[in-house]
């Protein structure tokens, strides 16, 4: 039988607390939120394992990332507990029950049909996270401004369209590029535009609808 407590413990002292996570309301979360819940059956086993936790298979393939980049990520965002946060890519809701324990309230944002119904069976027992199912590119609009913005996943470009719904003052937290050329990165909203810069190397797979645009060879 999987000890699944110990497992997690054993995450959080050895994945995230050494990668210079010293939020402790975030160690507390990530130690608290059964992991394994959120994924797969034949992949629970494998939940705290130091990598992505495969979800679906193609070029659309969707994960859990890497438990230590979801909370550097996190890290830099500095979630405080008045926030308002939307989490693009939300798959079956694992960032999203560990965002709902540090801010005021949660958008978690997925297009894909079946991991949304996963998320809110998962996320039920959470009144400050709302499961919303729609495109991905798109954001949701109708809910901004967010003070925080973080992709469960990676994109290829900056993703302008949903930067446009940080409020002043906003966080983006994403990882941008494809393969081991990908760079975490956080943006802030100023008064009049949005600046950004590198935080960390990261490699996670590339969200639907953000990545490269397919070229064809004749």
């Amino acid at each position: 039988m999987v000890d699944f407590p110990a497992l997690r413990a054993k995450m959080v002292d050895g994945q995230v607390r050494p990668n210079d996570v010293t939020d402790l309301r975030i160690i507390e979360a990530m130690g608290e939120v059964a992991r394994e819940d959120f994924a797969p059956e034949d992949q629970k086993p494998l939940a705290y394992l130091d990598r992505d936790l495969p979800l679906s298979e193609g070029r659309a393939a969707r994960v859990l990332i890497q438990p230590m980049v979801l909370a550097r990520l996190l890290q830099y965002a500095a979630v405080g507990p008045h926030d308002k946060v939307l989490e693009v890519g939300s798959a079956t809701g694992y960032g999203a029950a560990v965002l709902g324990r540090l801010a005021a309230s949660v958008v978690a944002l997925e297009q894909d049909a079946d991991l949304a119904a996963i998320a809110r069976r998962q996320l039920a027992g959470l009144a400050n996270v709302a499961v919303v199912e729609t495109s991905l590119v798109k954001g949701v609009p109708d809910a901004a401004p967010f003070d925080v913005i973080v992709f469960n996943g990676a994109v290829v470009a900056f993703p302008e369209v949903i930067a446009h719904q940080l409020a002043r003052g906003g966080r983006l937290l994403v990882v941008e590029g494809e393969g081991n050329a990908a760079k975490a990165k956080l943006y802030t909203r100023g008064d009049a535009d949005v600046s950004g810069r590198t935080l960390f190397n990261a490699s996670v797979p590339v969200l639907p609808g953000f990545q490269a645009a397919e070229t064809f060879a004749f």
